[in-house]
């Protein structure tokens, strides 16, 4: 049971009995650290680490075990462990110089806004729910529009390129970016619940901790490079998953959405992915019940389409690169 003789001036006109477990651990919290600036920063770095690290250990442990290559969606790639801790390091890196500054202002930047940060109770579920919705539905425009822009030339070139590494991208490759880049898709994330407060000053930071935990399975997911027959775009047929993503890395463009597929569907950038998903089909079912000539030609038009994207990704760069004339 929550010590309310130990209770900052911060909660003097709270009725602690009344209080759940969450919310007397919440209090426990912003008491134990004192600032609540700093008791917010160092909560919210805390998560990310943990949720990020935590969801991407099952996929490397999935990785290492040849059973589950069955539903690898490009499966002679499997990230190397030297590729895996290379990976980490980018992902460190940015953690540490590019989002941790920004995690630690949150806190006077969400007051600003009138976000509820160390005040209890907790919002409900039956609150958060539609926000959080709104938020995964806003990131997926913003990011959309965003991520299309990061394949133009220049930006491209010497932005987004770092995250076009992998053909094949793996768990740990979610946030393997260039610190602009993290920078830039990151403010979809929190753009949303910003302006959502501004205009109807009813948020609570926890709504946002439940939200990024979501969304950093999201990520994480999408660049899994598995498609299990349970994965949720079996299920919810406009979830984008990692099918649709993987097509992304594999062939450059098309599929530039991150939850849904509804943006790429009305903008026509999944055209290719879609002619690719039904030629396929078409010639697995010409093939018969054999797997292995199932297998011979998937893996030749996943080649086709990779050598597609790299000649494409080529003239990106070219198109980037300043033209030198020769002097006469």
């Amino acid at each position: 049971m929550y010590n309310s003789t130990a209770v900052p001036s911060l909660y003097d006109a709270i009725d602690f009995s009344s209080l759940s477990w969450a919310e007397q651990q919440w209090v426990s919290w912003y008491s134990f650290i004192g600032n609540p600036v700093l008791a917010t920063g160092l909560m919210s770095f805390l998560m990310h680490e943990i949720v990020y690290f935590g969801r991407c250990i099952p996929w490397i442990i999935i990785d290492a075990i040849p059973y589950f290559r069955r539903w690898k969606l490009q499966p002679t790639k499997i990230p190397t462990p030297h590729e895996q801790w290379e990976c980490t390091k980018q992902v460190l890196f940015s953690h540490f110089m590019v989002e941790l500054p920004v995690i630690w202002l949150f806190h006077p930047m969400a007051e600003v806004f009138g976000m509820r940060t160390y005040e209890v109770p907790l919002p409900s579920l039956r609150e958060m729910a539609p926000q959080v919705a709104l938020f995964f539905v806003f990131e997926d425009m913003f990011h959309y529009f965003a991520h299309q822009a990061l394949h133009y030339g220049p930006l491209y070139k010497y932005i987004h390129k770092i995250h076009h590494k992998y053909s094949a991208p793996f768990g740990l490759a979610a946030e393997y970016a260039h610190p602009a880049e993290v920078a830039i898709l990151g403010t979809g994330t929190i753009a949303g619940p910003l302006l959502y407060c501004y205009f109807t000053s009813n948020l609570h930071i926890f709504t946002m901790y439940v939200w990024i935990t979501l969304r950093l399975f999201q990520a994480i997911d999408a660049h899994s490079g598995y498609d299990f027959p349970w994965s949720l775009q079996h299920i919810l047929p406009f979830w984008a998953g990692a099918e649709h993503h993987d097509f992304h890395h594999m062939a450059f463009t098309n599929n530039f959405s991150t939850s849904f597929r509804w943006c790429d569907f009305i903008g026509g950038t999944d055209d290719k992915y879609r002619a690719y998903a039904k030629r396929l089909k078409e010639a697995k079912k010409m093939a018969g019940s054999s797997k292995e000539q199932q297998a011979e030609i998937e893996r030749k038009f996943m080649a086709e389409v990779e050598a597609e994207g790299l000649r494409a990704e080529a003239q990106v760069i070219r198109d980037a690169t300043p033209k030198t004339t020769k002097v006469q």
